[in-house]
């Protein structure tokens, strides 16, 4: 994403809207031409090399922060690597032994006439089986400048081609781990995101997201547990009201709360909302309405009101797919696979109805032989989430119903009352076969075997 002095929005009587450019317009196209061509150029050159090059760009250019964002965008994209042939680390400390009580070794050395420092070079060199070029240029190669462009989206360094499955790849995930829908960096692809990217920064300071999808709705949900916020899930009509139940439902509206109410004033909730920004436009039709902090961390104390839609021609990087997790689920997801058992897990995509309110349950577990159970997961801590999701679970009432609870949570098995039974404790992760006692005892059968 863009960083907070990289954004470009206007508040004008108590909203804020993201600056978009206009991505067929010429001279975007061409900026955003010139960069993908040097970052591509740049491919094995030392990272301030690149930076410089990007620089010299910007300066010529008058949308400062336009063009800097989008090589923000394209740096997210890339991998930086330390490339010597022997650890920098050993290289100065053996230059260093060599040197030491006669001269110096700076940190840019020139060989030149100077045959004391050549000499130095030669030796070390000589010791650690290296060039004389590559102990004068490795001794310091482990700086921030001096690392090498090995990756750029897609494209990897030449001398990076051939490397073994061992070395990290990058598939336009930046920093994130999200899957993305696509592989190759074009022009329209920098355009695109660059309009998400305003939108996303505009969120660093939200305090509560309003969300209403049409379609969809089990990838949209999928992405607002991965990056754990906090939820409350009503059923909608196609106007977006609120209805008594699931069975006269359009479409659902999510309340997503925030930083303000929850963190102190924190940007770490804003910046969740942010990651889970692109994951609307996977939706053929979708609202969002965000309550923005006024000023620097909400210095006036004010809010602004935050509004996008289907119809502001966001594009997203996401795939549209619904097996996301949040770590514990992953990580059970991981295990489960390696497990020796009958039972399924899969992601669940049920949505319970409880009235004016619905719960999305994390997985089911299926036997071959037609039982099915519900698996819940309640791992989040803040005492209204906890309390809101109790309720929820008691309101569902339903016997095969199971659930696993982080014993780090202020909760006992009085929470439960009626339910204890179905409750797995559990610390740092949760054991599959833990999991396979708890479904074999509450499971029914709702299909035949099969």
């Amino acid at each position: 994403m863009l960083t907070a002095d990289l954004a470009r929005s206007r508040t004008y009587e108590g909203t804020i809207t993201p600056l978009f450019i206009d991505a067929d317009e010429q001279q975007y196209r061409d900026t955003a031409e010139k960069l993908i061509r040097i970052f591509e150029e740049h491919l094995g050159e030392p990272k301030g090399e690149l930076e410089d090059t990007i620089d010299q760009l910007t300066i010529a250019d008058t949308d400062y922060k336009i063009v800097q964002g989008l090589a923000k965008l394209l740096k997210d994209e890339c991998e930086f690597e330390t490339v010597a042939p022997v650890e920098p680390q050993e290289i100065r400390q053996a230059l260093f032994e060599k040197a030491n009580g006669s001269y110096p070794i700076v940190r840019q050395p020139t060989l030149g006439e100077d045959t004391q420092k050549l000499e130095v070079y030669s030796s070390v060199a000589d010791q650690l089986g290296i060039t004389l070029e590559e102990c004068y240029r490795g001794m310091y190669a482990d700086l921030e400048e001096n690392k090498r462009l090995v990756r750029f989206g897609h494209r990897v360094s030449d001398e990076y081609e051939n490397a073994d499955d061992s070395t990290t790849t990058t598939r336009l995930t930046g920093d994130s781990e999200e899957s993305y829908a696509e592989d190759t960096i074009t022009v329209d692809w920098l355009l695109t995101r660059y309009n998400l990217a305003l939108a996303q920064a505009v969120l660093y300071d939200a305090t509560e997201m309003r969300v209403r999808v049409w379609d969809s709705f089990a990838t949209v949900f999928s992405y607002v547990k991965l990056f754990g916020l906090m939820h409350r899930i009503y059923p909608v009509d196609s106007n977006g009201n609120r209805v008594a139940s699931t069975d006269v439902a359009d479409g659902y509206e999510a309340i997503l709360d925030g930083a303000a109410s929850l963190f102190s004033k924190s940007r770490k909730y804003g910046i969740r909302m942010a990651n889970f920004l692109p994951a609307l436009p996977l939706c053929d039709r979708w609202e969002m309405e965000a309550d923005i902090l006024d000023g620097e961390g909400g210095s006036t104390g004010g809010t602004l009101s935050f509004e996008l839609d289907y119809t502001d021609d966001l594009s997203s990087h996401y795939s549209a797919q619904s097996d996301f997790d949040s770590d514990v689920e992953r990580t059970l997801a991981q295990k489960w696979e390696r497990a020796n058992t009958d039972w399924e897990l899969i992601r669940e995509d049920d949505v319970l109805d409880l009235g004016a309110e619905v719960m999305l349950p994390d997985f089911a577990l299926e036997h071959p032989d037609g039982r099915r159970v519900i698996f819940e997961i309640v791992g989040f801590w803040t005492p209204e989430y906890l309390d809101e999701k109790l309720s929820k679970i008691r309101e569902a009432d339903r016997d095969n119903l199971i659930v696993a609870v982080s014993e780090r949570l202020d909760c006992s098995s009085e929470d439960f009352e009626g339910m204890d039974d179905r409750v797995l404790w559990f610390k740092s992760g949760i054991h599959v076969y833990d999991v396979v006692e708890l479904a074999a005892e509450y499971a029914v059968e709702v299909s035949p075997p099969q």
